[in-house]
């Protein structure tokens, strides 16, 4: 047995985990303390297993003598020759709701183990995935508050204790603030709090203060980034000098505020930055888990809660009762077929009111977005098969509650794996994400998502789990930062950057995309119009990786002195 990466485990729980393969219970190794890959050598043969974030994600590809295994999928393309694959490409900022990767990758001829699952690897038998035993979400908000309270804390603390000195963010939420609370207990740390003239007019930065103020341990440091002069999309002018990472990561957008960001901590000798990167995806729920709570029975319950979801989205209350109700007669399957259909059908078929996502449309199974309009017919042609593909394959008793958290789950874990990646190699410094680890996940998701949160309560989990160990304050918080003003204005200032890596899309040059569309939401966005945001910085960090993409076989491999052996450099 392997546990290599961000394994917490104690030497006893190693041993515990080692017996229980012996006696066949393999999966107990998958839930280790931290989040890592897990190899597992048993008398009927290999597994293979990532995290159920996706912070460490598995890949493999047939070969002639056997399998080639990885956790990136870029060297086993290079190995293959593999092209990238549009349809994911494409389909990452284009639909919602719809398990884009599943067991592909951005490579075509690459497979993808999905998180949760590992891959099998027996004599005689072809590869094959396996679902690893998860706790089903059964127990109640009340019984799980203090095991959730006693894993996260074990999450913080054991990094503490093995990393020293340590640093973490501090944005002065209630997911940093948590995490940022729990390490001050085990000693000293330096906190980072990032800020500028727009974020600066919000609340972040006063509790950031009172938190930091509270725990004499903390040592805090402030970085305003209109003073660094720093802002979104800087420094994106020559892709040949960006940091390549296994898949397009949104880092790159961020890439000189993270490095001001992150400066002090290197500065310190920081062997470990925290952040409290997916406590929304733990603590809080998504809006389609009504759907879910209708499902289990408590009908009453989840009308209130959809009623409240649309007072919140300041959304007519009618319009969003049907669309739940819509939801709930409709089979995912169905669903996507409808999709698939909807975008074959063309740009009159796909067009939606604005960029953004209504309150109706948060409550649908999946949809497309305002990106859709950018695509060519050829680029709707492989988003649509790509998506029929999905629903031959989707469960009928899949719920979207469930299905939401997973994307959004998932989703969180490759970005927090590439801004890792890129931390590591520009700076240095790993970056850690505690609250994405496999107990803490399984502890949070134990509680049904609709049994987390509460209408008008934001994250009672937290509060229910960590009253007297973090301050009441901050679990009292209910508001939340916007990051919108700073990303446009980022964008205002880089439209030029930005135009000229539109203007050089591959994707365009494929007969895939409609590079004079999206330039006009580019353009559009630039002005400070409204404009699918989130939409424009998929694109950009896409064409940059497809721009940056090392390719070539010689990159990732080398022949040894046996003629038909390789190893990976």
């Amino acid at each position: 047995m392997l546990a290599i990466g961000g394994c917490l485990a104690t030497r006893e729980e190693l041993s515990a985990a080692r017996a229980a393969a012996e006696r066949g219970a393999w999966a107990a190794a998958t839930r280790l303390p931290g989040s890592s890959l897990i190899v597992v050598r048993d008398r009927t043969g290999l597994r293979i297993a990532g995290d159920r974030a996706g912070t460490v994600t598995v890949y493999w590809i047939p070969t002639r003598e056997g399998v080639l295994w990885a956790t990136a999928a870029a060297p086993l393309a290079a190995f293959a020759e593999a092209e990238p694959n549009p349809a994911v490409l494409l389909g990452a900022f284009t639909v919602r709701g719809v398990d884009v990767l599943a067991t592909d990758s951005h490579f075509h001829t690459v497979h993808r183990v999905p998180p949760g699952h590992a891959l099998v690897l027996a004599p005689g038998r072809p590869p094959r995935t396996e679902a690893l035993p998860v706790p089903s979400a059964v127990a109640s908000f009340e019984e799980s508050a203090p095991a959730v309270r006693e894993i996260i804390t074990a999450a913080v603390s054991r990094r503490a204790a093995s990393s020293n000195p340590i640093s973490s963010d501090l944005s002065g939420g209630v997911d940093s603030g948590t995490v940022t609370s729990l390490a001050a207990a085990c000693g000293p740390l330096l906190a980072v709090t990032y800020t500028d003239a727009r974020m600066g007019e919000q609340d972040d930065m006063r509790y950031a203060e009172r938190i930091a103020h509270d725990h004499p341990q903390i040592t805090h440091t402030t970085i305003d980034g209109t003073r660094a002069g720093v802002q979104h999309f800087d420094g994106l002018q020559d892709p040949a000098v960006l940091p390549f990472t296994d898949t397009p990561s949104f880092t790159l957008g961020l890439l000189a505020i993270k490095a001001a960001q992150l400066a002090p901590a290197t500065a310190h000798g920081s062997r470990a930055h925290l952040t409290g990167r997916g406590g929304d995806d733990v603590l809080d729920a998504v809006p389609t888990m009504a759907i879910d709570q209708y499902r289990a029975g408590h009908r009453n319950q989840a009308l209130r809660r959809t009623a409240a979801f649309a007072r919140t989205r300041r959304a007519a209350l009618w319009p969003v009762l049907r669309q739940a109700a819509r939801t709930q007669r409709t089979l995912y399957p169905q669903a996507l077929a409808a999709l698939a259909d909807t975008i074959k059908g063309g740009p009159e078929h796909t067009a939606q009111r604005g960029p953004g996502t209504s309150a109706a449309q948060m409550l649908t199974w999946c949809g497309s977005g305002a990106a859709t309009a950018w695509l060519t017919r050829a680029g709707r042609t492989v988003v649509a098969d790509l998506v029929t593909a999905r629903a031959q394959t989707a469960r009928p008793d899949t719920t979207p509650g469930a299905l939401h958290e997973r994307l959004a789950l998932e989703l969180m874990g490759d970005g927090h794996a590439t801004f890792d990646q890129i931390s590591r190699h520009q700076w240095g410094l790993p970056v850690h994400a505690p609250l994405l680890d496999n107990l803490v996940v399984d502890a949070c998701h134990a509680i049904p998502g609709f049994a987390r949160t509460q209408p008008g309560d934001f994250k009672p989990l937290a509060r229910a789990a960590f009253t007297g160990h973090v301050p009441d304050y901050l679990l009292h918080r209910s508001t939340k930062t916007a990051f919108t003003s700073s990303l446009f204005a980022g964008l205002r200032t880089n439209a030029p950057a930005l135009r000229r890596i539109l203007d050089r899309s591959l994707l365009a040059q494929a007969g895939l995309l409609d590079g004079p569309k999206a330039l006009a939401s580019l353009d559009s966005a630039a002005r400070g119009e409204p404009a699918p945001l989130a939409a424009l910085h998929a694109l950009v960090v896409t064409e940059l990786w497809l721009a940056t993409l090392p390719t070539a076989r010689t990159t990732w491999w080398e022949q040894t002195t046996a003629p038909t052996q390789e190893v990976t450099r």
